[in-house]
């Protein structure tokens, strides 16, 4: 056989033997549910870190942090359930908004991560490898466009999320010694134990 009648084997042989190869499907870590035409529910999936936070961006530019607390820290997040346990109305006039939920294997403070998001708002896809965050932290991002109209949903947030409804409560075991102390002028001190 002469040269070229190998390399025409070659290439026969190479096309019959390559098939195009699948790219495989990116899993998600959370999905959006939506309830209405601007009401959403963030919901993660399985075997994602157990503390959360989210954020969302929107075209206008307005950067908002759904999951605030009175520590501002990462909450605790269920798979399956909603998080915040909370429906959140994305206002209209801001159009559509990208979602970064940070799961991440401890608790993080959330104004750094605010910060970071702030100064990456014009990249069009970040990672955890974007942030400089302590621990196992994975990023998910999803878009979501509001639509004009639509029934309201009851007990949906507008915006950024308030202090749990009962501020009083005492902290619970996952978080030891995280009560807030009166600052300043105002400060008492606290009873002997």
């Amino acid at each position: 056989m002469t040269r070229w009648m190998w390399a025409v084997t070659l290439v026969v042989l190479g096309g019959v033997g390559c098939q195009q190869e699948k790219k495989p499907v990116a899993s998600t870590r959370a999905e959006i549910r939506t309830l209405g035409n601007a009401t959403v529910e963030f919901i993660p999936k399985d075997a994602q870190h157990p503390y959360c936070l989210l954020y969302t961006v929107s075209e206008k530019g307005v950067i908002r942090q759904l999951t605030m607390t009175r520590e501002n820290r990462s909450i605790r997040c269920e798979p399956g359930k909603r998080i915040y346990n909370s429906s959140f109305r994305i206002p209209v006039e801001e159009g559509k908004i990208r979602a970064y939920i940070f799961f991440s294997d401890q608790r993080i403070q959330a104004g750094s991560v605010a910060q970071q998001l702030y100064d990456l708002r014009d990249k069009p896809r970040v990672t955890a490898m974007d942030f400089r965050l302590p621990g196992s932290v994975s990023v998910e991002q999803l878009e979501f466009t509001p639509q004009p109209g639509g029934e309201a949903v009851p007990d949906a947030v507008t915006g950024t999320t308030d202090l749990p409804e009962n501020p009083e409560a005492t902290p619970s075991e996952e978080e030891p010694g995280m009560q807030l102390e009166p600052q300043g002028a105002d400060a008492r001190p606290s009873p002997p134990p």
